[in-house]
């Protein structure tokens, strides 16, 4: 099954947490902290396959989760670094998040791409010692690995589309310049997937050909099956428009040829602009006077005319060789670049996120990472406090609640603990 659209969600891995532990050794006195730092998480990364045609796979695994780093251990061991986890898609695929439809990369090359970036480790207790703070009973979390809900979206490589009414011969084409052996059939819509035929023109010159499924009126707007894959014909930097020039099927070349301009530029405003050569198919089927009248027609619009008889290849030659020509001539396969990164909003720091609610006259105050913070602090210990302190400034979770309206004696609950808030 031919899929080129997939949702899925992924999650770095989490940076491992500092340790806190103090050196033991026999004979040995206030040996001191000797807290190992924790493990950077596995960062999530994309790598374009070439053996992978669809996206057929993500329809089975939604949810990809990379590994966490682990904890630091005593004697300053450091943990271990989560391993990344590859993601393999087919080349040309388009990374989105979801709910922004903001582009994070275009795989189209053999370069891999990191998607989402695993945490952290965090220092352990060792760190923390100075001459005045001798034994710190505190160390500093792992921070959490980036999580996104994404958009896949398949967009075919290919040098040449192929576009035109359902059976008017595209697929024939393709089948007798290249390897390709699409199914051909004398109904509509026989081609339900795009196909890539490799085009060799000799002497290590070769192309690659795309048979986009038949387009009707209305494409581009959502009918048919052709909006389908309209978006593979984005990338193509030629286009080969195919017309039944006898009108086998009853219908006017000339108003078919208008039509599918017409749903090209409904989809894409810029497909009006690509370069496009004309192709009139069927010829045995029609007369000399049919074919000298939508010659004209096409010559007149500015197009070069090619007419043909793609299942015994007549004239199928000079049309190869003037795509060759024009490929040679014209800019690489279209790749897009990632969207900016937009700025951070005030409550979204280093850290991770925060939310701050009033409840009753307790501000509650939330976020994933806060836990990972709390699970190292000592509150017997006045160090460990002042560090947390420093941690809700530096966060911006103090200011947080100066924009709620919490004021002096105010009562702030992060999870299970709870303070009085002081300015």
């Amino acid at each position: 099954m031919f899929v080129d659209i997939a949702k899925i969600s992924i999650k770095a891995g989490n940076g491992g947490g500092g340790a806190v532990t103090f050196h033991r050794e026999k004979y040995v006195d206030a040996g001191g902290p000797d807290g190992g730092d924790g493990g950077r998480g596995g960062n999530i990364v994309f790598r374009a396959d070439r053996n992978l045609s669809t996206l057929a796979d993500f329809r089975y695994q939604r949810k990809y989760a990379a590994q966490n780093g682990e904890p630091g251990r005593g004697k300053r061991c450091s943990g271990k670094s989560g391993e990344d986890l590859v993601i393999r898609v087919p080349f040309g695929t388009l990374v989105k998040e979801a709910e922004s439809g903001r582009l994070l990369a275009d795989l189209s090359t053999d370069e891999p791409c990191v998607i989402a970036r695993g945490g952290r480790g965090g220092w352990g207790n060792a760190h923390f010692a100075t001459p005045t703070r001798q034994v710190p009973r505190f160390a500093r979390p792992g921070t959490p690995g980036e999580a996104f809900e994404l958009q896949l979206e398949l967009k075919l490589l290919a040098d040449v589309g192929l576009i035109g009414f359902p059976n008017v011969g595209k697929s024939t084409l393709i089948s007798v310049v290249s390897e390709a052996k699409p199914q051909i059939a004398n109904y509509h819509f026989t081609t339900i997937t795009p196909v890539l035929g490799v085009v060799s023109m000799g002497e290590g010159s070769s192309f690659v050909m795309a048979d986009i499924p038949g387009l009707i009126e209305g494409a581009g707007e959502g009918a048919g099956l052709g909006y389908r894959f309209l978006r593979h014909v984005e990338r193509c930097r030629l286009l080969v428009h195919i017309v039944d020039v006898a009108g086998s099927e009853g219908r006017d070349p000339v108003k078919d040829f208008e039509m599918i301009n017409k749903e090209l530029g409904k989809f894409n405003p810029q497909l009006a602009e690509r370069p496009m050569l004309v192709v009139g198919n069927k010829c045995d089927l029609a007369t000399e006077e049919q074919i000298a009248s939508f010659r004209d027609d096409v010559q007149g619009r500015g197009y070069e005319f090619f007419p043909i008889m793609a299942a015994i290849r007549y004239g199928v030659d000079p049309l190869l060789k003037r795509i060759a020509e024009l490929l040679s001539k014209l800019p690489p396969v279209i790749r897009y670049e990632p969207d900016p990164v937009p700025e951070k909003p005030e409550l979204v720091q280093e850290r991770g996120a925060i939310s701050v609610v009033n409840r009753g006259g307790v501000y509650v105050v939330e976020g994933d990472w806060l836990l990972n913070v709390l699970r190292t602090i000592d509150f017997d210990d006045s160090e460990s406090l002042r560090y947390f302190q420093r941690v809700l400034i530096h966060s911006g979770v103090i200011d947080a609640l100066r924009e709620a309206g919490a004021g002096e004696g105010d009562t702030v609950s992060i999870y299970d603990v709870q303070f009085d808030f002081v300015e």
